[in-house]
């Protein structure tokens, strides 16, 4: 496991009033490790308790769980239901780690102890006062706070064989048995969800239910195979450019998100630019590379027993991809949620979408949400049950939307005119 300290005096040379975190004494933290598989070695941050069932995410091309899924698990209703139920393993493609991370603090920090979870924290937190310490509600007029972020992977050798898309699953095989994993819920995003849905299919009975972001599940056609063909050479000749941060930003997000007629941009798509600078453009390459040449898994879809929830977002460059997706999957098993004026990324652009389908799906294996502030029992603990959740219509808590036959969701209403 790597482990991070905050130490001022070696990194900045200076002696004011300031306070350094030693991340690893925070409770309960997050542990970074590298597992070394027969392909390769992958980095995979496990959050929270690891005697709870396991839920790993695996992100889309030039992204890492920082960047794929903090939006979703800074929502407190989504960190309560998944971070109350799961221990989480994020696994970045090669080569798409998040290195060092510094926090520097002056004068006093009050954070709610509930927020000081793990490492996730400080990481996110790291990531979002770049652009605005708002959302954290933690801005004094006296609080000074710098941060020193030492973000990415090193170069992967080129000695190192190319990974097909088989490699990369069998990779994720091989981190379960790293942590004596059995079974395992799958949460990707657009070319992770296709990994993760291509080791549900090799490894059937380790998967129970697959959670899938704006997914893709054919062979890539010819105008996609040679966009990316244009983008893994801008790549190779130029590294993370201007322009090539521009296609992957249309990837991730919607218009509306990008920008307004006046040209403003989002706090979410100023800080994806940053991350997107940090990250080995050969490494991307790499994993692009394997993506543009992955095979069709139309054909076993249909085989897939374990349930699936797939969320699409409607201005995603891959929704049409991701409906098709859920007509051949067995509608006993599927339920798919179209996510209004989103783009690919829903866990950052519309998390909160997001809540009341998982929470829902979650429930047909048992799990639930845990409420805050709610009554303590005699063992310390208690948990809301699932019924009790009056936010959640009706008709999402039917017996076949629990688990017996999951129904299509969407977030819109079609009105007539």
């Amino acid at each position: 496991c790597v482990s991070i300290s905050c130490i001022e005096s070696a990194v900045m040379g200076e002696s004011s009033d300031s306070v350094s975190i030693d991340i690893d004494l925070i409770p309960l933290g997050g542990k970074e490790c590298t597992v070394k598989t027969s392909k390769g070695s992958l980095s995979v941050l496990v959050c929270g308790d690891q005697e709870k069932p396991a839920l790993i995410t695996y992100p889309d091309v030039a992204l890492n769980y920082v960047s794929c899924f903090q939006g979703l698990l800074f929502c407190p209703d989504a960190a309560s239901l998944l971070l109350h139920n799961f221990c989480i393993y994020h696994i970045d493609a090669p080569g798409h780690e998040v290195g060092i991370c510094i926090l520097l603090l002056h004068s006093k920090f009050h954070v709610p102890s509930y927020v000081c979870a793990d490492r996730l924290f400080c990481v996110t937190l790291s990531l979002y006062i770049v652009n605005s310490l708002a959302p954290f509600n933690v801005v004094e007029s006296n609080l000074l706070i710098r941060v020193v972020l030492d973000l990415g992977a090193d170069v992967i050798s080129s000695d190192e064989p190319l990974l097909c898309v088989d490699d990369l699953a069998d990779q994720i095989a091989e981190v379960l048995d790293f942590f004596g994993l059995r079974e395992v819920l799958c949460l990707g995003v657009t070319a992770g969800a296709y990994v993760l849905t291509l080791f549900a299919m090799k490894y059937k009975e380790r998967v129970l239910g697959l959670i899938l972001v704006s997914p893709i599940c054919k062979a890539p056609s010819w105008t996609e195979w040679l966009y990316n063909k244009v983008l893994m050479n801008l790549l190779y000749f130029y590294g993370m450019c201007g322009l090539l941060k521009e296609c992957l930003l249309q990837r991730y997000f919607s218009k509306e998100l990008r920008g307004n007629v006046q040209g403003a941009e989002s706090d979410i798509i100023l800080t994806c630019r940053r991350l997107l600078d940090e990250r080995q453009s050969l490494n991307v390459m790499r994993f692009l590379q394997a993506i543009n040449a992955r095979h069709d898994l139309t054909e076993g879809l249909k085989d897939l027993q374990c349930k699936t929830l797939i969320f699409a977002g409607e201005s995603s460059p891959f929704h049409a991809e991701s409906v098709y997706m859920s007509t051949k999957m067995d509608n006993r098993n599927c339920a798919l949620v179209e996510v209004e004026a989103c783009g690919s990324l829903v866990t950052e652009e519309h998390p909160n979408s997001m809540i009341t389908p998982l929470e829902c799906f979650l429930m047909g294996y048992g799990y639930h949400r845990q409420i805050h502030g709610a009554s303590s029992s005699s063992n310390g603990s208690n948990p809301a049950s699932p019924s009790s959740h009056s936010c959640i219509a009706p008709e999402l808590l039917s017996p076949e939307s629990l688990g017996i036959k999951l129904k299509p969701i969407r977030t819109r209403v079609d009105v007539e005119i």
